[in-house]
């Protein structure tokens, strides 16, 4: 069994120790796990989109169950949302939901919605979504609450930091999922530039090496100061830096690790379960139990 333990990106570890300990942050989440309402989401959903199952648009709810399974988490409500904007996203955080767009569908081939998909369920195999649902509570009631709204800031500032750092372990996620990095950075390559029919031959060496020089212009703490300040809101990293930082992990012996895993896993040399070495025939782990066919 794969675990987040096992690709979560360090930097989103620290993010969230460090945003927990802001003064205030444990009352923020207090009042918020009072009022958040999953099943009001719930609602919603099933009264304005469509839900996807076996027997509702098959075809693509198939891509979902292989990568709960290979991230080894309950399957979310899966639902489709009428939006031109090619899009998805996870809620909840005990009743787990996932939405993706048509402009999504229609935007990207199978395997790159696949990876999308293996990217969202990574957030809810890492729980980032509790902490997700109070940014984007706070994104939208801010500006509304006045003095209040000015002291939280800072809360909210520190949540989007660390969900920037969250996206880089979804991104793990996904090459886990998929056991592949590829289709990984191709999603990334088609929100940067476009469409494949443009993007196909983009050169990625030379797509990173913009990461790099993106660095440059943060040598000066005046240039420093306004590169984060121009960051500051946003939820998600910059392309060119999260394509940088997945190509730099599919390199280490972490993710090698994991590879050899998922491929002994898939021959049935090892149980899922526990990692113990099995033989074929057995029907059941004789270690922890699991059920092996």
């Amino acid at each position: 069994m794969i675990r987040p333990a096992d690709y979560i990106h360090p930097e989103d570890e620290a993010a969230r120790r460090n945003m927990e300990a802001i003064p205030g942050f444990a009352a923020a989440m207090k009042i918020f796990m009072r009022y958040y309402d999953e099943q009001l989401m719930h609602g919603l959903s099933m009264a304005n989109k469509i839900r996807l199952s076996p027997t509702q648009l098959p075809d693509i709810y198939q891509k979902l169950p292989p990568i709960c399974q290979r991230l080894s988490i309950d399957e979310p409500e899966f639902y489709l949302e009428m939006d031109p904007y090619p899009n998805a996203y996870a809620m909840g955080d005990t009743r787990t939901m996932v939405t993706v767009t048509s402009g999504l569908l229609e935007y990207l081939n199978d395997e790159e919605v696949s990876s999308v998909l293996a990217h969202e369920c990574g957030h809810i195999a890492c729980r980032h979504m509790l902490y997700h649902s109070l940014a984007t509570l706070l994104l939208q009631q801010i500006n509304r609450l006045g003095i209040l709204g000015n002291a939280i800031k800072p809360v909210f500032w520190a949540l989007q930091y660390w969900s920037r750092r969250s996206e880089l372990s979804a991104d793990r996620a996904g090459a886990v999922a998929l056991g592949s990095v590829k289709k990984v950075v191709e999603v990334q390559l088609r929100l940067a530039g476009g469409p494949r029919k443009i993007t196909q031959d983009v050169n990625i060496e030379e797509f990173v090496k913009q990461a790099d020089y993106y660095d440059t212009l943060q040598e000066s703490t005046w240039d420093k100061f306004l590169q984060n300040y121009a960051i500051l809101e946003s939820s998600h990293p910059y392309t060119a830096i999260r394509v940088r930082e997945i190509l730099k992990w599919e390199k280490t012996e972490q993710y090698q690790r994991i590879l050899q895993r998922i491929r002994l896993e898939d021959e049935g040399i090892v149980c899922p379960g526990c990692g113990k070495k099995v033989d074929r025939a057995w029907m059941y782990c004789k270690y922890c139990g699991y059920k092996l066919k």
